[in-house]
């Protein structure tokens, strides 16, 4: 039952002071995005159709960001001239940025669906002399809520946001330089899958070259046989056949040729 009444209590501040205190809490998207959370940098959800009961065409709504911790203690600028500067965060644990105009957060303005907040990195040659969006110090954790400012002052403003916590940048000490330290049981594993992979490896090494081999060997034999039965000596003519000479016949193989014999003549009777 008490939230309740610091609601109405609140809203009877910013009554008393004519400052109209919306119900709108500012967010980081709860969308996965790149990006969405860096060691200098967060991302904002636009708040649309927010303003448009409480700002003029002339307003400007700008982001108040302070460390969680000073948020309860934050004052309102009286006027654009008094609005803290990035440069003094360090000093005043706060300050305004992303000065727009009212109209870009209005229901049919189309505009980007996010606002990053630090995301200027040139803010340190621009000298203070412009409220500007420059990278975070450190990972906070911070609060941010919208504030509508017209020529007169603040008109209206937000709820602060939930604290945001950036990401932390690992130290370069924390890193330890030793390799990780494996189970004898990953390390056995890994062996065996080494090995098996290896012999995996030769076999199919070994019967690819087997394959080649025996096709080779084919294609070298059937040359080698074509040549044999194929041979000629191209430079020496070939010889001739000798004729026999008369009343020779041919002996068997390897006795050579020789003459007939003449009858032997008869005998007398």
């Amino acid at each position: 039952m008490e939230l309740p009444w610091v609601l109405l209590v609140l809203a009877g501040m910013g009554a008393a002071t004519g400052l109209a205190l919306l119900p709108y809490v500012p967010r980081v998207p709860s969308a996965a995005l790149p990006g969405k959370l860096t060691a200098t940098t967060f991302a904002l959800e636009r708040p649309c159709c927010v303003f448009d009961r409480h700002a003029n065409a002339s307003d400007t709504v700008w982001v108040a960001v302070a460390f969680a911790n000073a948020s309860a203690t934050f004052r309102n600028p009286p006027s654009r001239a008094d609005v803290p500067l990035y440069e003094q965060l360090l000093t005043a644990h706060s300050y305004m940025t992303l000065e727009t105009a009212a109209a870009t957060y209005s229901c049919s303005a189309p505009s980007p669906a996010v606002l990053r907040v630090g995301g200027d990195t040139a803010c340190g040659g621009q000298g203070g002399r412009d409220p500007c969006n420059g990278p975070l110090p450190s990972p906070g954790p911070y609060r941010v809520k919208f504030l509508v400012m017209g020529c007169h002052g603040p008109k209206a403003e937000t709820r602060w946001s939930d604290p945001i916590l950036l990401r932390r940048a690992s130290s370069p000490s924390a890193i330890d330089p030793a390799p990780v330290r494996r189970d004898s049981g990953v390390v056995v594993i890994a062996s065996i899958l080494a090995s098996l992979g290896a012999v995996l490896a030769a076999a199919v090494l070994g019967a690819v070259c087997a394959e080649a081999w025996g096709s080779l060997c084919r294609r070298d034999s059937g040359t080698s046989t074509f040549a044999r039965r194929s041979y000629r000596t191209h430079h020496i003519p070939p010889a001739l056949p000798q004729p026999l000479p008369p009343g020779c016949r041919c002996s068997p193989p390897g006795l050579g040729c020789f003459a007939p014999r003449p009858p032997a003549p008869c005998p007398a009777e």
